[in-house]
């Protein structure tokens, strides 16, 4: 599991894919969504705006991270 730290209240989805480096752009991070890749605290995220706060876990492509501020 990797650690990721924000230095906002909170990050939307698609950025944080972007941020974490899983998706090179907005689109890809959106497709990635759309497709059901993604879980947020263990549940399957369809939506890009989802607002990630300290403590959530974003499960995408095997790989696990941890949010915090």
């Amino acid at each position: 599991m990797e650690n990721i730290k924000i230095n906002t209240e909170y990050i939307k989805l698609d950025q944080f894919l972007k941020w974490c480096g899983v998706a090179e752009s907005g689109s890809e991070a959106k497709e990635i969504i759309k497709n059901g890749m993604v879980k947020v605290n263990g549940e399957t995220e369809l939506r890009r705006g989802k607002k990630l706060r300290d403590g959530d876990l974003v499960e995408v492509r095997g790989k696990e991270f941890k949010i915090y501020n």
